[in-house]
């Protein structure tokens, strides 16, 4: 029905959620491979794992930590933050990850996100459609573009992209609902498309009306660290209607 994705986002060898990608905003929740394995044990057969100190700096930094989880876990790893060249796309697959994802690159140099696709599949890559007020962010949302999101999911699709992970960084970490309107709009356009919704789930009932919307799946965040959807709740929805 719908695929369910925790998150780990990696500051400083720790867990973290932002607050609209503001880092300042920075807050801690303890060891990522707890926290991995935790997820495992109730029923999570996903991860989206985001280098945030990568993101910032331009190159994959905690793939260390990655490699950790992958080889203690058996999870299914997307890897994002810091993909910007040939190098780190080899660092993040050698480390054990199942799929990337690339943002910034596909804005800054699509003729390097391109062959990546080409190389590896697009089952591997995936596309960062990350957008504030309907345009694409990049550098760990430090930085607006001019890319429209529909046009710029549309580029990639032609292109060969099947999946996508949206986020509204406007929503993200705030606890408010998702843009259930927006990502609705999108399957509209893009049926076909493995569209990751991204940013604002507050709770299972949020989770439910991107299923009535037809999401095939959704990333989940401070909502787990901060006890809005408890693990065994969350083992619960997998069991019955993922």
């Amino acid at each position: 029905m719908i695929d369910l994705i925790p998150a780990i986002d990696l500051i400083g060898g720790k867990c973290v959620r932002l607050t609209r990608g503001d880092y300042s905003s920075k807050k801690e929740y303890g060891d990522p491979l707890d926290m991995a394995m935790q997820f495992e044990d109730h029923g999570v057969r996903r991860l989206h794992l985001v280098d945030l100190d990568g993101a910032k700096a331009g190159k994959v930094v905690n793939y260390r930590i990655l490699e950790e989880i992958a080889s203690k876990t058996r999870l299914v790893i997307d890897a994002g933050g810091g993909i910007k060249s040939d190098e780190d796309l080899r660092i993040i697959f050698d480390s054990g990850a199942a799929m990337a994802t690339g943002g910034s690159i596909a804005v800054k140099e699509p003729e390097v996100f391109e062959q990546w696709i080409v190389a590896y599949g697009p089952e591997k890559i995936i596309l960062g459609s990350d957008f504030s007020e309907g345009r694409i962010a990049v550098s760990g949302w430090t930085e607006a573009t001019g890319e429209e999101l529909m046009p710029f999911i549309g580029k990639w699709t032609g292109k060969g992209i099947t999946r996508t992970i949206c986020t509204d960084i406007s929503k993200d970490g705030v606890l408010e609902g998702t843009s259930v309107n927006v990502y609705r709009e999108i399957l509209e356009q893009f049926p076909e498309l493995y569209l990751v919704a991204s940013g604002g789930v507050a709770s299972l009932d949020d989770v439910e009306l991107l299923v009535e919307a037809g999401v095939p799946a959704v990333i989940i965040g401070k909502a787990i660290y901060e006890g809005r959807i408890g693990l065994k709740e969350l083992e619960n929805f997998i069991q019955y209607k993922s």
